[in-house]
């Protein structure tokens, strides 16, 4: 039995998926710096005014999420790691935004704590989520991007709704996290199936938990402002 087997190992992840994961853990844990830094700029406050209208800053970032990845896959595809590099730093700076402007709401102090909480549950969220695809090896898990893409546009009508009936907000904000824990399930199938260059899976990971990253830090920060 070859150790770099996917599917009668275990836990044991081939030198392949090591890199891809590697990869996504060091474009996150750059991201996490980067919404520290900009939390204490004034860029901290565009969350603040494109929310003023829910479904205004929704499309803004997923506009910039999406073009991101479509223009780093794209650069990765032809490679142009000029363009892929491009995309990477439009999602940097994309989730940097996002993120940073929810920390602001917290006192400097406190920044640190609320990231390094959200760290630990994202953590500990991708490992439930990676164990569950992989011991089930004999299933495939394609539709998981489908019902994502699903969660996402329930997620973005139920924000537009929202803008108009507050309440309905929350429906939006729990339909687009629970399109990127699907999407996060479908990545790591990706992984475990060897679908794609290393780089671009490395990216659609990273993408995937950032997703995760930013809802669950916004409960998190909620949570902390309370006290």
């Amino acid at each position: 039995m070859s150790y770099e087997t996917t599917t009668e190992r275990g836990f044991l992840l081939s030198t392949r998926e090591w890199g891809v994961v590697g990869g996504a853990t060091g474009l996150m844990a750059l991201n996490v710096l980067v919404m520290y830094v900009m939390a204490a700029t004034p860029l901290a406050r565009i969350n603040r005014i494109v929310f003023s209208v829910g479904i205004v800053g929704a499309l803004l970032y997923g506009a910039l999420i999406t073009g991101g990845q479509m223009i780093a896959q794209r650069g990765f595809e032809n490679d142009s790691m000029g363009m892929a590099l491009a995309g990477v730093v439009v999602l940097e700076l994309a989730f940097g935004a996002f993120g940073g402007g929810v920390l602001s709401f917290l006192s400097e102090g406190v920044r640190v704590t609320a990231l390094a909480v959200t760290g630990a549950i994202v953590v500990a969220m991708t490992a439930l989520i990676g164990t569950y695809v992989y011991l089930r090896s004999d299933t495939q898990f394609d539709h998981y991007g489908r019902w994502a893409t699903y969660a996402f546009l329930g997620g973005l009508g139920a924000i537009l709704v929202g803008t108009f009936v507050p309440i309905v907000s929350v429906a939006g904000f729990a339909l687009i996290f629970v399109g990127f824990l699907l999407r996060l399930g479908y990545e790591m199938w990706e992984i475990r199936e060897s679908r794609g260059r290393p780089a671009m899976q490395s990216v659609g990971l990273y993408v995937a938990v950032a997703g995760v990253f930013v809802h669950v830090l916004q409960l998190v920060v909620r949570s902390l402002a309370e006290r």
